[in-house]
Formats: structure tokens, C-alpha cells, sequence
């Protein structure tokens, strides 16, 4: 396509008729591929004489091409774009960058950041050069453009990734260097001065963050440097020209200047110039900065700050980041010693003036509630917050200098003194304001330090609780915090506490938007506090009711944390409202994710965050009324749009949440319905497409599925469940990209399949089996191997017979029962079994191996079954061995929970030993057993301290999880069945099992013996059991 010919395209892509804009976006795709495309997009993009508003347009179609397809994404994937091409690209990108207007540059420079990150330096080493030459000439201007993309991709790089930064600051600095020095001479600089200056911060930033270049460790090159870092810092900002608007005023060219400046600085001196976190070859560095440098920025830092006390203007980053170095100092004592005599003003004039409200608050407050909300709950806000930044220079000062807690608290009593002895139009509001947040800020050390520790139910009777009643809107949300941040403090008088519960309800219905928000925030505390839940369950139904309000007016993730709180303390009182909260958390969802798309292009997440808290609200709602299935009934309809439509691409952000709470509703409902069912393409969709790292969250449901609607799931045939569940295993399991770990939940839902629908898939017996052995063969980590084996093991319990053939047929059977021996037999060094750590894992190894040995002689000849049976003892003893820890281990956790090592639980074979043995009737044959349980159970509880074992590749936590999904086999008794299964093979063929006997060592003889015993003794148990559960059926 010719120039003239895109350029009306182009024009027509901005068409008011939308089936206009529509054929010019089909035509654009459709011409996008070919030769020379990308090539005169840019021209039209650079042609000076071409309408702007194309330009624009050519420029994000341009943008947008470049960063999908200019790198394949994929290893075997053909290349988009001609190598010709690239390289005009490349070469005239440079060149007309720093002369296109700003908006096109906009979209040039994120095109070269991508052809940079991905071209530079293999495919792209002259860029470099370009850089170098265009430093010393009139386009300066671009090539620190280009510069800090380049200096910028290597920001966060380490080690040898960061090799090629080395070079661009070998090249690039000392010119860099000499332009910046003249810039700074230059007398009554325009703005333009300021533009070059802040990109050359930028490239210094990026090119310092993660360490120092080494030519900036000689002293006269770093000297040069921090001579006009220093400069700027202490030269006053120009007066002519700065904005008086105030969102335009902190955004002008000379105060993000000031702000790279500080910014730079204060990375110096925390990450290099602090001896204590140096090693030793950068040591020398941080003393020649502390010692040439730290004093003098402190003392520039305090002189911007003196503005403020002198009603001058600072933009609130600079004055954020400039208390940030303040902060940092306290711990230091030569830099404490040059604070010191400035502290008081610091602290009075400075720093608490920042903590009290002020008109900027006020102007929010009345204007736009909504946004004082979101900005007083934003953590980003934080960042750039001076009254979180005065917080923690307080909260810094009075734990690492003690001695300033007497003399703030004294100036904080003063004012509530002041404020209580003032009338009413008098009285200082703000102040008071900033003494409760001050309070507030520092509840942690008040708690712990006397004489304060004990007066604090006074103090928050006689300052903090009258502000519930008055007249100012933010003393009364501030009372409200600070209430909430004092509510687990015990109260002497119970009463006191009441009050302050019903002050914090009652704020829920306050007609001050943010009065409200802080009530709710504060009534979390007072919730999770309360001793005497009566206290509120009068008054639940109208909490839940203003909670809804609230819910319906703000997104905020702290109300939803309020709501689980409730729904986590009241548990299954909650049954009465839970069809409501879930209808009201799904029409807050939909809201905040409405409200999230809207706020994608302005990078505000907050909606997001509150779209995952109503989300995990409802799974708090589900999970205290798991035990009234017939409210699952009645809830799904609510919950199937939230679910059906963020199980696709749309819920990547909230995928794990809507994933629990499909498992809860597939899991407690009554009965699994087709609704439901349809959930189950969906997750097979995004699995196979972009949800792997997820597939340990789509396991449970998938269980579900198949383990409590097994009938469906094998006679359905549109969809074919069985089909769509082979399709997505065989193809994870065969993938060679996936790591081990990756497809860990695959065998396990193959096992769902064999132990669930028994003797009703045996089409699918050899397809699983095949997968499986093919990915054991280049299986690497042990746990993925117990996990496959444990396939087979399944298998031969669902039939042996049909699985020994297959195993046969495929001419693996010697392969894999050697493997699978030897892995029952090895240990780690430590003498712990290394494998099958689980109860489960034993129990499913118990099983298939019993199911063996019921084979008859011309399918498991005599030394196959020896070995087996000899194997089985081992897995039974092992297994019971365990059982009998766990139950101990639970025993002594109910006896004891204040036992600091109870918890702390172990899947290792620690314990399998003597004691075991002896039970299983064979004499222990060293020492003293009580003393080796005891220590074998010190080592366990050391054990759980370390990170991982020594001796093995795999950590223990590995085996830790699924250990309560609940199974088909949890019914079954591997002791009764081994038992049953050896007697019926002694019936069936008598000579056989003698010849067994005969070949058994004395120690399996008496494995056996035991075994049998223990097998009786659960068959009474299992009995008793049964007739308990019997007569409670019949008495409820």
C-alpha cells in the first residue's frame, strides 16, 4: 500500500461512523504484515506536513504492532516483521525522535523502549555509538531520551544480565557529566534547562539503583557529580514561570528536578552510605560518603523543610522523601548529633504541623468525599504522602531514641489540655486532630511502655471518646481510628469498651461519608476484641444493613475485611443473612469490576483490590455455613454470573478466588448442578490456554466434580467430561516445557478417576497408564515420581489384573515394579524413608500392593509374590506407624494448646522404628524406646525449623498439602483387606500360600502375625463405630 493510500485509511480510523473507523481497522490488520508497512507508518508518523491527528493514529497503530510482533514470542514461531525493515526502523527512529512533538514522541519512545529491550546490544550495538556522538552535538535532547531507555533496562538487573550497563556508563558518562555541568552554570535557565537536567537524573537513578559503577568509586569523578546534585538541591527553584495551579505547580520541570535530586540522593545514602549494610569492598565507599557527604544533604534536606515552617511551598514527594533521609539519620549518631540541635523545631514546627489537618484536607473532605476515602486508604498514596512520612520520622524517633517519647507525649498532653480548656470557636480542632493521629500512630509503643501503658483507658475516656460527639467531621472519623487502634487493650471497665463499640456502630450512620468509612474500619478491631459477642448480636441486622450502604457508596477493600471479621466470629449464626450478604457482595463486586475497567488507563487498582476482598467475603459466608448444604441451593444463582464469567480470561486478576468459591459450591451443595457442570469447559479453557499456574487451584474443583458427581461425569456425552479431562491431562503431562512441579495435580486427578468410578472406566486404564510411565521416565523431582507411582498403584487397585496385562503389553511391567521397590526402600541419610511421606501416599501404596497379591500363580508367580507381600508389611507398618503419631500428636496439641511445639508437624517416617516393631511382634534390639520416641520427636520438631533437608531435593512441604481431601478409600481398612486377601489366598490355593510362609525371613513372620492381630482389633473398632453413628442417626 502507497503513502497516500494508508494516509486515508488512516484518516478514516477516525471517523465518526463507527462502520467507517471499523473497515479502516480491518483494512489496517489486514495490510499489516506486509513488506514495508511498519516503514511508512513512520513516515507518516515524522512527515511534518501530515495532518496531526493522523500522525497520532499512525503512531499508536505503530506502538501497538511493534510490541506485539516485532520479537517472536514463541521459540518456533516465524517472524512478523522483515529483517529490511527492522533495520530502517531501527536507523530513522533515532534521528526523528527528538524532533516529532511531544504527544508522537510519547508513543516513538515506549516503540523504542521495546526494540531496545529486546535488540540491544546483540542485534543492536550501534545505538550506543549513536548515543556517544549525539552527546557531543545539537541533538543532546535525544540522545538522553535515548539514553535513559537504555540506562532504564538495566535498572533492576543483577549480576552478569547487568554486564552491558558497565559499558554504556564507560561510554556515556563523562560526556554526560560535562553537559550536565553546564546546564547547572547556565544563569536564569528555561524550563527546556530543566527537561535535560531531569532526564540525566533519570539515567544517574537507573544506572545507581542496584549498585555502584565502578568509575564512580574514583573520588574526583563521584566529587564532580555530588557537586552539582548538591547544587540543585540548595539553589532555590526559579520563581518565574511556575504554575499556580497546584496539580500543574508539583508537575513543572524544576520541581521533579528537585524531586530526581532527593530521590538520588536519599538512594545514595540508604543503600550505599550505611556501613552496616555494605561488604567490604564497597565499605571504603560508604565512609567516604558518610563522612564527605551524609552531614551536608542532611543539612540542605533541613533547609527545604524550613520552607514549610516559613508557609513556603514544597510539593508533598519532595517533602515525603526529604523526611525519609530525616528518618534514616536517627539511627546514626554522627548524623543524630547534627539533628539534635534542630530536633524541637524539627519535631514541633516541622513535623507535627504536617500530622494535623489542614485546608487542603478540608477543600477534599467538602468537595469530593469519595476521593478524601480513597486517598486516606491508598498505599500508593502513602508513598508520597508528608503525613505518613511525619508518622514514621516519629515513630522512628521515639524507638530508637527513647528519650523523645517523654517530651512528645508532653506536647501531645498539652494540646489535649489546650483544646479542652479553649470554648468552642476557639478551640484548635486541627491540633487536636494531629495529637489523635499522633496517638494513634504510636499505639504500638504506648502499649508496651510505662507509665503510659496504664493510662491509656484514661486517655482514651478523657481525649479520645467525647470526640465521637463532636461538632468537626474529622475529630469524630479520627476518634473513630483511633478507638480501633486501642480496642485490644484490656479494659478495666467493661463498660468503657461498650461505649466505645456503640460510638464506633453509630458512626456507621454518621452523615459524613468518611466518618462512616473509619467506623467501619474501627469496628473490625472492636469485633475481633469483643469478648461477649451479645454485645453486638442485637444489632447485627442493622450493621449488615449500613454495611451495604456503605458498600454501595465506596469501593474499599478494609469494609469487606470488616464483613469477613463479622461472618469469621458469628460463624453459623450468619445462616439467616447469608443469601442477602452474597447478593450484596455480588452487586459490589460487578461494581468494582465496572469500576476497575474504567479506572485501567489511570493505574488506580483500587477497585480491583475491593472486587478480591468481596470475593473472599463470600468464600468467609460459604465456608461458616458449610454444614447447612440446602443455603447453597439458594445461593447459586446469585454466584453463577460472577463465576461463569471470571473463569474466562476476563478474571485473570481474581481467577484464584473465583476458583474457591466454585470448590466450596461444588463441594457442600447437595448435589452438583448442570449449571454448575457448565463451569467445567470454562476451567478446561483456561488451562489449556493461560492458567497453568493455577491448576493447583482448579484440582479441588475438578475433584468435586467427578468424586460427587461421578454418575454425570461418566454418562455424559455433550460435553464428554471423561474425553475433555484426557485431552487436557494427556497434553499437560506430554508437555516437555512444564516443569515437574507444574503438572503435579495431574496424577492426582487421575487417581480421582480410579478410585472414584471403579470398574466403570477401563477404556481409560491404558491411555493414563501410558501418559504416565512415558513422563516417570524423565521425571526428576521425587515427589512428582511418588505421585506417578502412585498411578499405578490406583490403577491396581481399580484392577489388578486388567493393569498387570496393560503394563505387560506395553512392555514396562519389570521397569516399573523395580523402580517402585526401589523407591519403597530407599532413605536419606538420616535414615528416613524418602518417599510415600504422606498417610495417603502409604495407604494408596498398601492398597495397590494387597490388590497384587489376589492374583493368581500364572499372573504373580512365587518370588513376585514374596517380594510384594514382603513389601506390603513394610508400607502397613510404616502406615500404622504414623497413623499412631498423628493421632498422639493431636492428642497432645488438645492437651496442651499453649505448648509452644505443638503445630509443628512432620509427613517423615521419624518415628518408624523400635516402638512399631515391637507392636508388630518383634523385640526392639537396642536401647531405651521411650528415649529414642523422644528424641526421634525432638528431631522432628527441629526439623520442621529448617528450610530443607540436607539429603534431599525436594522440600517437605511437598507432601504437606491434601492431606484432609477427603477420598473413596478413607472407608477402606488396608489392614482388614491385606488380611482378608492373604486368607482368601490361603483358601483358594493352601500349597501356595505355605510355600509363602516357608520363605518369609522370622522378622516378616512377625510382621504378619502383628498385623493380623492389628487388623481384628480395627474390625472392632470399625464396628463400634458404625453402631455409634447408627444410634446418633437415630436419635437427631
Amino acid at each position: 500500500m502507497d503513502l497516500p493510500s494508508l494516509a486515508v485509511i488512516l484518516r478514516a480510523a477516525l471517523s465518526p461512523n463507527p462502520d467507517e473507523r471499523k473497515a479502516a481497522e480491518e483494512n489496517l490488520n489486514q495490510f499489516q504484515y506486509t513488506p514495508q508497512h511498519l516503514v511508512r507508518l513512520l513516515q507518516i508518523i515524522v512527515d511534518g506536513n501530515c495532518d496531526l491527528a493522523v500522525r497520532q493514529v499512525a503512531s499508536i497503530h505503530f506502538k501497538n504492532f511493534i510490541a506485539k510482533h516485532w520479537s517472536p514470542h514463541e521459540p518456533d514461531e516465524q517472524p512478523k516483521v522483515l529483517q529490511t525493515d527492522k533495520d530502517m526502523v531501527r536507523e530513522n527512529i533515532l534521528i526523528f525522535l527528538a524532533q516529532v512533538p511531544p504527544l508522537l514522541r510519547v508513543q516513538l519512545g515506549e516503540c523504542l523502549k521495546t526494540i531496545i529491550h529486546a535488540d540491544y546490544p546483540e542485534q543492536w550495538p550501534g545505538v550506543l555509538q549513536w548515543v556517544k556522538h549525539n552527546l557531543q552535538d545539537q541533538q543532546v535532547y535525544g540522545a538522553l531520551f535515548v539514553l535513559r531507555i537504555l540506562s532504564r533496562k538495566y535498572e533492576f538487573k543483577t549480576d552478569e544480565e547487568r554486564t552491558p550497563v558497565y559499558l554504556i556508563v564507560e561510554e556515556t558518562f563523562p560526556p554526560l557529566l560535562n553537559i550536565f555541568n553546564r546546564l547547572v552554570q547556565i544563569t536564569n535557565p528555561p524550563s527546556e534547562v530543566a527537561d535535560l537536567i531531569r532526564l540525566i537524573c533519570k539515567i544517574f537513578w537507573s544506572s545507581i539503583y542496584l549498585e555502584i559503577p565502578k568509575q564512580l568509586f574514583d573520588p574526583n569523578v563521584f566529587n564532580a557529580w555530588m557537586v552539582l546534585f548538591l547544587n540543585i538541591l540548595e539553589r532555590p527553584v526559579p520563581l518565574e514561570g511556575q504554575p499556580t495551579d497546584p496539580e500543574l505547580r508539583k508537575s513543572w520541570g524544576w520541581w521533579k528536578v528537585k524531586k530526581w535530586t532527593v530521590h538520588i540522593l536519599n538512594r545514595l545514602y540508604t543503600r550505599f552510605g550505611d556501613l552496616k549494610l555494605q561488604n567490604p569492598e564497597n565499605r571504603a565507599f560508604a565512609q567516604m560518603f558518610q563522612k564527605n557527604y551524609a552531614g551536608k544533604i542532611l543539612e540542605c534536606h533541613l533547609n527545604l523543610l524550613n520552607v514549610i515552617r516559613l508557609g513556603g511551598y514544597l510539593p508533598d514527594r519532595v517533602t515525603n522523601l526529604t523526611l525519609q533521609y530525616l528518618s534514616s539519620s536517627i539511627s546514626k549518631n554522627s548524623m543524630y548529633q547534627l539533628l539534635q540541635p534542630q530536633l524541637d523545631i524539627v519535631l514541633f514546627e516541622i513535623i507535627f504541623p504536617l500530622m494535623c489537618f489542614n485546608d487542603n484536607d478540608q477543600k477534599l473532605w467538602d468537595e469530593d468525599p469519595h476521593e478524601y476515602v480513597r486517598k486516606g486508604y491508598d498505599i500508593i498514596e502513602d508513598l508520597y504522602s508528608p503525613r505518613t512520612a511525619s508518622m514514621d520520622f516519629v515513630s522512628e524517633l521515639v524507638r530508637k531514641r527513647k528519650e523523645n517519647l517523654q517530651k512528645f507525649i508532653k506536647f501531645i498532653v498539652e494540646i489535649f489540655q489546650r483544646y479542652d480548656e479553649s470554648p468552642p470557636e476557639y478551640k484548635p480542632y486541627r491540633q487536636k486532630d494531629g495529637a489523635l493521629l499522633a496517638i494513634g500512630a504510636l499505639c504500638d509503643k504506648l502499649k508496651q511502655t510505662e507509665p503510659y501503658k496504664s493510662e491509656l483507658e484514661r486517655m482514651l475516656v478523657q481525649h479520645v471518646f467525647p470526640e465521637f460527639k463532636s461538632p468537626v467531621g474529622h475529630l469524630r472519623a479520627k476518634a473513630a481510628w483511633v478507638a480501633g487502634q486501642y480496642a485490644h487493650i484490656n479494659f478495666s471497665d467493661q463498660n468503657n469498651f461498650r461505649k466505645a463499640l456503640h460510638s464506633v456502630v453509630s458512626g456507621l450512620r454518621d452523615p459524613e461519608l468518611p466518618v462512616r468509612v473509619d467506623s467501619v474500619f474501627a469496628l473490625r478491631s472492636f469485633v475481633e476484641a469483643c469478648k461477649d459477642l451479645n454485645e453486638i448480636r442485637p444489632i447485627l441486622p442493622q450493621l449488615l444493613d449500613e454495611f451495604f450502604k456503605l458498600m454501595n457508596e465506596v469501593e474499599n477493600e478494609d469494609l469487606v475485611f470488616t464483613l469477613e471479621t463479622i461472618v469469621d466470629k458469628f460463624g453459623e449464626e450468619m445462616a439467616p443473612y447469608a443469601l442477602g450478604l452474597c447478593q450484596n457482595l455480588a452487586a459490589a463486586f460487578w461494581k468494582c469490576m465496572n469500576t476497575n475497567d474504567e479506572a485501567d488507563d489511570e493505574g488506580d487498582d483500587s477497585g480491583a483490590l475491593a472486587a478480591v476482598g468481596c470475593l473472599r467475603a463470600i468464600s468467609t459466608i460459604l465456608e461458616s455455613v458449610s454444614r447447612l448444604p440446602h443455603l447453597f441451593v439458594h445461593i447459586e444463582p446469585t454466584l453463577l454470573p460472577i463465576m461463569r464469567r471470571m473463569l474466562t480470561s476476563d478474571g485473570q486478576e481474581v481467577f484464584e478466588e473465583v476458583l474457591e468459591i466454585v470448590s466450596y459450591m461444588t463441594f457442600f451443595s447437595p448435589t452438583i448442578s448442570l449449571d454448575m457442570w457448565s463451569l467445567w469447559p470454562l476451567m478446561m479453557e483456561a488451562l489449556a490456554d493461560w492458567a497453568i499456574d493455577f491448576f493447583p487451584n482448579i484440582l479441588v474443583p475438578l475433584d468435586n466434580f467427578i468424586s460427587r458427581g461421578t454418575a454425570h461425569f461418566l454418562t455424559c456425552k455433550d460435553p464428554d467430561y471423561q474425553q475433555s479431562l484426557w485431552n487436557m491431562i494427556s497434553s499437560i503431562m506430554a508437555d516437555k516445557n512444564l516443569e515437574d512441579n507444574d503438572i503435579e495435580p495431574a496424577p492426582k486427578l487421575i487417581e480421582v478417576v480410579f478410585q472414584n468410578c471403579k470398574g466403570q472406566v477401563d477404556q481409560w486404564v491404558e491411555p493414563f497408564l501410558r501418559i504416565t510411565v512415558e513422563r516417570l521416565r524423565r521425571t526428576e523431582r521425587s515427589y512428582l515420581k511418588c505421585l506417578l507411582m502412585q498411578v499405578i498403584a490406583d490403577s491396581l487397585y481399580y484392577n489388578a489384573a486388567l493393569t498387570l496385562n496393560i503394563l505387560q503389553k506395553l512392555g514396562v511391567a519389570t521397569e516399573v515394579f523395580n523402580l517402585w521397590f526401589q523407591m519403597l526402600q530407599q532413605v536419606k541419610k538420616s535414615g528416613v524413608k524418602a518417599n510415600f511421606k504422606r498417610e495417603h501416599d502409604k495407604k494408596v501404596c498398601c492398597l495397590g500392593l494387597t490388590s497384587l497379591l489376589a492374583l493368581p500363580s500364572d499372573q504373580l508367580p512365587g518370588e513376585a509374590l514374596e517380594r510384594v507381600f514382603r513389601a506390603t508389611l513394610d508400607m502397613l507398618v510404616a502406615y500404622k506407624d504414623q497413623v499412631a503419631e498423628a493421632a498422639k500428636e493431636e492428642d497432645e496439641a488438645e492437651d496442651d494448646d499453649d505448648n509452644d511445639m505443638d503445630g509443628f508437624e512432620t509427613d517423615d517416617e521419624d518415628d518408624i522404628g523400635d516402638a512399631s516393631d515391637k507392636e508388630m511382634g518383634v523385640d526392639a534390639e537396642d536401647g531405651d524406646e521411650a528415649d529414642s520416641i523422644r528424641l526421634q520427636k525432638l528431631a522432628a520438631q527441629a526439623k520442621a525449623f529448617r528450610s530443607n533437608d540436607d539429603d534431599e531435593d525436594d522440600s517437605d512441604e511437598d507432601y504437606s498439602d491434601d492431606e484432609d481431601m477427603q477420598s473413596p478409600i478413607d472407608e477402606v481398612d488396608p489392614f482388614i483387606l491385606f488380611v482378608d486377601t492373604v486368607k482368601a489366598l490361603q483358601a483358594s490355593d493352601p500349597l501356595r500360600f505355605q510355600n509363602l510362609m516357608q520363605t518369609l525371613d522370622f522378622h516378616h513372620q512377625a510382621l504378619a502375625s502383628g498385623v493380623a492381630q492389628h487388623a481384628e482389633r480395627r474390625r472392632v473398632e470399625i464396628e463400634k463405630e458404625q453402631i455409634e453413628k447408627s444410634s446418633a442417626a437415630a436419635a437427631s
